[in-house]
C-alpha cells in the first residue's frame, strides 16, 4: 500500500502545504467538498484512515472518533460512487449549446448525426495502463530518437525513387504535401510513408520486423484502401493521417513520453485506421443492414472492420509484420491499436473530448491510451488545420464522397443523410460549423494535454545535472544524415509548444475566414467543384 500513487503523493511535503486537514473529531461534509474537488475528500479520508490504523496499533484511539471517521470514509466512498456514476451517465449533447439560428439546420443535423451517438450505451472503461517514471521515458526516448534519422533510402528492401526522396525531406513539416508524395511514388504514398516512419523510429530493427513482410503488408493495405475507389477515404488519406501523427509526436515532444512499443502502435494504428473503408458512413451501413453492420451489431461498424481486416492480413505469413513480438508486446500493441482505431468513430467525439477534459482537471497523469487516441482522432480531422491548398482539396474530395453516398440513398429510396444531397448542401457553412464545433476544440484540447504531459518532462530534463544516457546521445542528432541533409534537433529542450499551438490557431482561423468569405459571396453550386475553384481564383486575384 505504501508504494501506491496516493501514498507517494502523501509523502510529498508540498501536498500538505495549506491543505485543510481536520482533526479526528472534526470532519467536513464529503458531498460539499466533492463539488469543489474530488481529490481533497479522498486525500483526507486516506489520511484519517492511516492515522487510525497507527493509533489502533498503539491501542490509543477514542471509540467516538473511530466511529466518526469510519462513517466519514463510507460517506466519501458513497459520494465518489455517486459522482462517478453521474459522470458516466451524463450524455448531454454538447451541441445543445449551439443556438438554433447560429448555424444552418442541415449543418446542425450533420454535426449531430456524425459526432454524437444515437444509442445510449456505456463504454467499458479500459484498465489503467501502468505509469512509468518520467526519467525512464527520457532514457527510452533518447535511445530511439538517436536512431530516427538514420536514413534508409539505400537499404535492401524498398528502393526510393529520387522524386520520393526529395518529397520526404519535408515529412517533418506541418506543410507536408501528401498529394505530391503520392504523385512522386506512382500512387504508393502509404507504402513509402509506412516504410519511412518505421525506419526513422528504428521500429524495423527494434521489433525485428522482416522487411519483406512490411513491404507486402503495406502494399496489401494500399490495395484495401483502393478497393472502393473512394475520393476521400483512400490510401492518400491514410498516408496523410500517418504523417500528421508523426508530426504531432515529433513537435510536441510526445515521443519522449511514449515507449517504443507505443510509438509502433501509433504509427501502425494511423496506417490502418480506415482500411477497406467503403466510402459510406456507419449510419448508411446500419440503415441498409449491410453485412458489416450485422456482424458488428451496429456498433462502430467501419472502425471494427478496419482493425479486424488489417489484423486478418497478418494471418498470412508473408505479411505478418508482428511475427517477432513477444506475447506480452503483441497483446499490449493490439489493445492500444483497437482502442485508438475505435476512437476514430466520430459518433464518440464529444464523449472522448469530455473524458480528456475531465482528466485534465485531475492531479494524476493522463492515461496513455486515451491520449494516444486523441492524437489519432485529431490527425484524422486535421485537414482544416492545414494550408488552404490542402484543406480545400480534402474538402472537395470529402464532399464528393458524401454526394456519392447521397446518390446511393436516392437510388435506394432512403432520405438523404446530412450534407449528402448534391443539390442543396452548403459546403462553406458546413466547414465553418465543422471548424467551430469540432476542429478548434479538439486541437485546443490536444495542446492542453501535451502541455500537461511534456512541461514536467522538460523541467525535469533541464534540472538533471548529469545528462542521462538518452539525453547525452540526443545531442548527437544535430548534423547531417546519410543523404547529406541537415538533421534538426528534436530533443526535449527543443520542444516549442507555444509555437506549435499558435501556428495551428492561425491556420485554422485563416481557413475559417476564407470559408466565411465564400459563404458571404453566396454558396456556389455544391455539385460543381469548378464553382468553388473559380471563387478561389477570384479570391487570389483580389488579394494578389
Amino acid at each position: 500500500m505504501d508504494d501506491s500513487p496516493l501514498s507517494m503523493e502523501f509523502s510529498r511535503q508540498e501536498y500538505w502545504s495549506g491543505l485543510p486537514c481536520p482533526s479526528l473529531g472534526d470532519l467536513p461534509n464529503p458531498r460539499i467538498e466533492l463539488r469543489a474537488s474530488l481529490c481533497l475528500p479522498l486525500l483526507i479520508c486516506y489520511g484519517r484512515l492511516r492515522c487510525l490504523v497507527k493509533q489502533l496499533e498503539k491501542g490509543d484511539v477514542n471509540i467516538v472518533d473511530l466511529k466518526k471517521n469510519i462513517e466519514y470514509a463510507a460517506s466519501v466512498l458513497e459520494a465518489v460512487y455517486i459522482d462517478e456514476t453521474r459522470r458516466l451517465l451524463d450524455t448531454d449533447d454538447e451541441l445543445s449549446d449551439i443556438q438554433s439560428d447560429s448555424v444552418p439546420s442541415e449543418v446542425r443535423d450533420w454535426l449531430a448525426s456524425t459526432f454524437t451517438r444515437k444509442m445510449g450505451m456505456m463504454k467499458k472503461r479500459s484498465e489503467e495502463k501502468p505509469r512509468f517514471r518520467s526519467i525512464v521515458h527520457v532514457v527510452q526516448a533518447g535511445i530511439f530518437v538517436e536512431r530516427m534519422y538514420r536514413k534508409s533510402y539505400h537499404m535492401v528492401g524498398l528502393a526510393y525513387p529520387e522524386a520520393v526522396i526529395v518529397t520526404l525531406k519535408d515529412v517533418d513539416k506541418w506543410s507536408f504535401d501528401v498529394f505530391a508524395l503520392n504523385e512522386a511514388s506512382g500512387e504508393h504514398s502509404l507504402k513509402f510513408m509506412i516504410y519511412e516512419l518505421f525506419t526513422r523510429y528504428d521500429l524495423i530493427n527494434r521489433f525485428k520486423i522482416p522487411v519483406s513482410c512490411l513491404i507486402a503488408f503495406a502494399e496489401a493495405l494500399e490495395v484495401g484502401y483502393s478497393k472502393y475507389k473512394n475520393p476521400y477515404h483512400n490510401l492518400i488519406h491514410a498516408a496523410d493521417v500517418t504523417q500528421t501523427v508523426h508530426y504531432i509526436m515529433l513537435h510536441t515532444g510526445i515521443m519522449h513520453w511514449l515507449t517504443e512499443l507505443e510509438i509502433l502502435a501509433m504509427v501502425f494504428a494511423a496506417a490502418i485506421h480506415d482500411y477497406e473503408h467503403t466510402g459510406t458512413t456507419n449510419n448508411f451501413h446500419i440503415q441498409t443492414r449491410s453485412d458489416v453492420a450485422i456482424l458488428y451489431n451496429d456498433r462502430s461498424v467501419l472502425e471494427n472492420h478496419h482493425v479486424s481486416a488489417a489484423y486478418r492480413l497478418m494471418q498470412e505469413e508473408e505479411m505478418n509484420v508482428l511475427v517477432n513480438l513477444s506475447k506480452d508486446d503483441w497483446r499490449d500493441l493490439r489493445n492500444l491499436v483497437i482502442e485508438m482505431v475505435l476512437s476514430t468513430d466520430m459518433s464518440g467525439h464529444f464523449q472522448q473530448i469530455k473524458n480528456i477534459r475531465n482528466s485534465l482537471q485531475q492531479p494524476e497523469g493522463l492515461d496513455k491510451a486515451k491520449t494516444m487516441s486523441l492524437i489519432l482522432h485529431a490527425a484524422d480531422i486535421s485537414h482544416p488545420a492545414k494550408s488552404w491548398k490542402l484543406h480545400h482539396r480534402w474538402t472537395m474530395a470529402l464532399m464528393e464522397e458524401f454526394f456519392l453516398q447521397g446518390d446511393k440513398e436516392a437510388e435506394l429510396g432512403l432520405p438523404f443523410s446530412p450534407l449528402c444531397d448534391r443539390k442543396s448542401t452548403m459546403v462553406a457553412q458546413s466547414q465553418i460549423g465543422f471548424i467551430d464545433f469540432i476542429v478548434e476544440p479538439t486541437f485546443s484540447l490536444l495542446t492542453d494535454s501535451t502541455e500537461k504531459i511534456i512541461i514536467p518532462l522538460i523541467e525535469e530534463d533541464s534540472k538533471t545535472k548529469t545528462p542521462s544516457y538518452g539525453a547525452s546521445r540526443r545531442s548527437n542528432m544535430k548534423g547531417t544524415t546519410n543523404d547529406g541533409t541537415y538533421s534538426p534537433d528534436y530533443s526535449l529542450a527543443s520542444v516549442d509548444l507555444t509555437s506549435f499551438k499558435n501556428s495551428l490557431v492561425d491556420i485554422i482561423q485563416q481557413n475559417k475566414e476564407r470559408w466565411k468569405e465564400l459563404a458571404a459571396q453566396g454558396e456556389p453550386d455544391p455539385h460543381k467543384n469548378s464553382d468553388l475553384v473559380n471563387a478561389e481564383e477570384k479570391h487570389a486575384e483580389t488579394h494578389s
